[in-house]
């Protein structure tokens, strides 16, 4: 074969190998097409909703509440000290027991305080023994005054020696009356009625005065002791409802606004406010609680709270109208309340209708703009 020969059928070759890589080229640019197709396609597809994922706008009874928390504490209380110092010979209650008002619950012991009381109506005994004879003397000398037979000086002077021995009498009386109530005071009683709270005390121990031995609280008496703001205390009166939610409790209590303090903290400058509750056997003093005054309670637009987002600095929703979901702008009220399964509810004041559809728990997985259909017999994880 010649030289030119060869060199045209390498150039036919050539030009053969160059034509199938170009339809190669060609044929995978329309696969990335037709796949870039497919997908714009699947996302701007129809997004099947349940019926849990959407919410009908309603009325619902809504309440304008202020938060409150603080510690249940008994508004009868005491704290048994001992009134004399001495020795506790007995103690027979410990904590939780049931006690009734006057009740013995201990004893000091009264030795002491037995011959004192013995030592005192001696005293109290000759006291009164000069003082008859003082007073005889004076009737004694009043006759012979009125005889002739002594001056009045005289009787001046039984006078006087009357009334000095009474009076010695009568203070060594009183000397009396003390021991006899340092004696009944080396007997512990029980002030009110309640149960044992704790006991500071041991039978054996020596207490001095106004030592402490037992607390008694009345546990038909909690009340709970909220601080509120200075904004918040001017919206809450005497009587104001209240639900009160204690750990452990499955069910809110009621509770109203026994009293409110006249004076602010001077650190905080909050105001103590009093709620008293019905007494019910889980209530303990001390128990934190957390619940909210009911300041006015009206019917109101409602959506679940999980429906509002924030963009901007303002509230949204994500509405279903028309098969297509879009964002409008909402002015949410104060009140607020829960549904019949117990989710928040907040208030509608603007930008919404009765009746009018929004999606809840939808932020961030349903874009503005989204077709959507509703299936009510399909599951949330049916999306």
């Amino acid at each position: 074969m010649s030289q030119p020969i060869k060199w045209i059928a390498l150039a036919a070759g050539v030009l053969i190998l160059g034509g199938g890589i170009g339809r190669a080229i060609v044929h995978k640019k329309a696969q990335q097409n037709e796949l870039a197709q497919s997908t714009a396609t699947a996302q701007a597809g129809v997004m099947t909703l349940s019926s849990k994922d959407v919410h009908e706008v309603q009325r619902a009874l809504l309440t304008h509440a202020i938060p409150v928390s603080g510690s249940l504490i008994a508004q009868r209380a005491a704290i048994v000290k001992a009134k004399v110092a001495a020795e506790l010979l007995s103690l027979n209650v410990r904590e939780g027991d049931q006690v009734q008002a006057d009740q013995v619950i201990g004893k000091l012991d009264p030795q002491e305080f037995d011959t004192r009381l013995q030592q005192a109506r001696q005293q109290a005994a000759s006291a009164k023994a000069q003082w008859q004879i003082a007073q005889q003397n004076l009737e004694n000398n009043q006759a012979l005054v009125q005889q002739g037979f002594i001056s009045r000086t005289a009787l001046d002077t039984s006078l006087s020696n009357a009334a000095s021995a009474k009076a010695t009498y009568e203070a060594a009386q009183s000397s009396v009356d003390l021991a006899t109530k340092s004696l009944r005071d080396s007997i512990v009683r029980a002030p009110i009625t309640g149960q044992i709270a704790q006991r500071f005390a041991q039978a054996g121990e020596r207490v001095g005065v106004d030592g402490r031995i037992v607390e008694i609280v009345d546990l038909g008496s909690l009340e709970l002791q909220a601080p509120l703001t200075p904004q918040d205390i001017t919206q809450v009166r005497v009587g104001s409802p209240a639900l009160l939610r204690v750990e452990g409790l499955p069910d809110a209590l009621p509770a109203r606004i026994a009293r409110i303090n006249p004076s602010a903290s001077a650190d905080t400058r909050s105001v103590m406010v009093y709620l008293a509750l019905k007494p019910h056997p889980a209530l303990r003093q001390g128990l934190f609680v957390q619940g909210e005054i009911t300041l006015t309670q009206q019917e109101a637009l409602s959506v679940p709270r999980t429906a509002i987002t924030r963009a901007s600095g303002q509230d949204q929703v994500l509405r279903v109208r028309d098969g297509q979901v879009g964002k409008v702008n909402v002015k949410l009220g104060a009140h607020v309340g829960k549904d019949a399964d117990g989710a928040p509810l907040v208030e509608i004041v603007e930008g919404l209708q009765v009746g009018e559809q929004v999606l809840v728990n939808a932020a961030g997985t349903v874009r503005d703009g989204q077709a959507v259909v509703l299936n009510r017999a399909a599951s949330p994880s049916a999306r």
